[in-house]
């Protein structure tokens, strides 16, 4: 075999040192568990995770990231846009993100917190199983206003007007569309009139009849036009909302 010259064996190493420069780079996910998801051009950039849920953990670019707006996560990938680049890690410890809704880890159970978001400005429902649920920690600039954009019906948590936030179990006292607290003086009820409809809400006539302890709504709550009671019910109506209680 002909030995190179230094030029051939120089033009070797060279070629060779191209190569391997141009061998693509393992994943970031695959090296240390964070992917990088960047929205070039105000596109919207989807990168395939297989997470359910991801949390963002160092923002690259001058444009904001801001989850639900112009980031999040859905069908096992996150999807950024508007301008996002960050660097994302798989959210784990019980709470949902990302596609709207969330999970308390244990379906909502006891001591548990669930993170409910409405996306685009739509109505979401998160099952919990609770009867009633309080706010834990906003998360939206837009507001969280019970009975107006959140609130607890059917065993679900609803979210909507881009309400984002995080939610417990509420004991003790009435939320969403109703509810009792027991323990006569400590007995209450927060009813709430959603959509300016009607709704009824029990109350326990053993307790004698309810009075209007405090206007949650910046709609009027007046007893006999907006509110009442009768036969174990109260009643709100017009946007009311507010917790009732015992003289």
């Amino acid at each position: 075999m002909k030995p190179l010259s230094l030029a051939s064996l120089a033009v070797t190493l060279s070629l060779g040192a191209l190569g391997t420069l141009a061998l693509p780079a393992p994943s970031a996910h695959a090296q240390s568990g964070v992917v990088r998801c960047e929205s070039q051009n105000n596109r919207e950039r989807i990168c395939n995770t297989g997470w359910r849920n991801a949390q963002l953990v160092r923002q690259l670019s001058g444009s904001d990231c801001d989850e639900g707006r112009t980031w999040g996560s859905r069908n096992g990938s996150i999807w950024v846009t508007n301008g996002c680049r960050a660097e994302f890690v798989e959210a784990r410890g019980g709470w949902g993100g990302g596609n709207g809704g969330g999970w308390g880890g244990n379906n909502g159970r006891p001591g548990e917190t669930i993170r409910c978001e409405s996306q685009n400005n739509r109505e979401r429902s998160c099952p919990v199983g609770w009867r009633n649920a309080r706010l834990v920690r906003q998360l939206s600039g837009s507001p969280c206003n019970e009975g107006r954009t959140w609130g607890v019906r059917n065993g679900a948590v609803w979210v909507s007007g881009g309400c984002r936030a995080e939610f417990a179990e509420a004991r003790g006292w009435g939320g969403g569309g109703g509810g009792w607290g027991g323990g006569s003086s400590n007995y209450t009820v927060t009813c709430s009139s959603n959509n300016n409809r009607s709704q009824t809400c029990d109350w326990d006539e053993r307790q004698g009849r309810p009075v209007l302890q405090q206007q949650l709504s910046g709609s009027a709550c007046q007893e006999g036009r907006s509110w009442g009671y009768s036969r174990g019910q109260v009643w709100v109506s017009n946007g009311c909302r507010a917790r009732f209680g015992t003289r």
